[in-house]
């Protein structure tokens, strides 16, 4: 495997820990959106919250902000962002956290990167059908042709299988609850080979060569948790490219020997692909993010030196 660029991590908590990247760029700048658990220490709007860091190369990063969870629907907290910078201004989908069956994607605008305006149709976006518990988390967003697809994560009605789904909205439109549709009614890709054990999560997209590319976290967190790559054509339909995982987690001792897991896509203006992904070897005690880049051959991935 290639050794990976960047090692990021917040110690805001009193511990390092820094998961669920998501990254967009803005003129120079790029901006990395990450979730920190709670502080624990019984402040208001003490709950999961979105940090937000900067840099110029994509490798150095330094934590400028934080999205705290605001009321309502958010009120037991926010994590594991989706972004899109689109004519200069950064959509982020977001998951409200502690809530069960009754998690929702959320959506906030911002033209900074720093401060965001919340959609006040909030959350935008949950499925319905009995193929699942009506609970969507993990939200990552690509623009295809004339719709905005929106790929997140639920459950299946006894809430033990982690598995896919879509929507979309007209790309004209402003992404409120009332634009999206769901597309179809049943999961896009679901847990099938023995490392994706009972858990896909985490989409990540992109487009290569006229399809669309998705990255995707299989098993649980520190089950341990690997990336797999699955390529479609019009983002219902799914075919995985291999049965064992693109990204596995490292080897006993190495940083990520509990899990190498929920990635992010991110596309540069160059015409680069990034990988970033999360990790940790203490079973979830600590975690901290890092970046591959992608290479293509042939209209398929791989690990490339960053």
């Amino acid at each position: 495997m290639q050794i990976p660029s960047m090692r990021f991590t917040d110690t805001s908590r009193g511990r390092p820990f820094a998961k669920d990247p998501a990254v967009a760029r803005l003129g120079d700048d790029y901006f990395l959106y990450y979730s920190v658990p709670p502080y624990g220490d019984g402040r208001e709007s003490d709950g999961w919250s979105i940090g937000i860091a900067t840099s110029r190369d994509l490798n150095q990063w330094h934590k400028v902000g934080e999205l705290l969870p605001a009321e309502g629907v958010e009120a037991k907290g926010i994590c594991a962002p989706g972004v899109l910078a689109r004519e200069g201004t950064v959509h982020l989908f977001y998951q409200t956290y502690g809530n069960g069956p009754r998690d929702a994607i959320c959506h906030a605008v911002s033209t900074d990167g720093l401060t965001f305006r919340r959609d006040p149709s909030n959350p935008i976006f949950r499925p319905t059908g009995d193929w699942n518990c009506g609970r969507a988390i993990d939200a990552d967003v690509i623009a295809w042709d004339d719709r905005l697809l929106l790929f997140y994560a639920t459950r299946d009605p006894n809430f033990r299988v982690q598995m896919l789904g879509v929507a979309a909205a007209p790309l004209a439109s402003d992404f409120s609850r009332t634009t999206w549709t769901q597309l179809g009614n049943e999961p896009i890709l679901q847990p099938e080979l023995a490392w994706e054990q009972e858990c896909i999560e985490a989409p990540a997209l992109c487009i290569w060569e006229g399809r669309l590319v998705m990255f995707y976290a299989g098993a649980y967190n520190n089950a341990p948790q690997q990336v797999g790559v699955a390529v479609s054509g019009d983002g219902v339909a799914w075919t995985r490219l291999w049965d064992e995982p693109f990204l596995p987690n490292g080897q006993p001792g190495e940083w990520n020997s509990s899990e190498s897991g929920h990635p992010f896509l991110f596309t540069d203006s160059d015409g680069t692909t990034h990988l970033f992904f999360q990790g940790n070897n203490d079973g979830g005690k600590s975690w901290c993010l890092s970046r591959h880049r992608v290479e293509w051959s042939g209209g398929e991935p791989l690990l490339g030196v960053s």
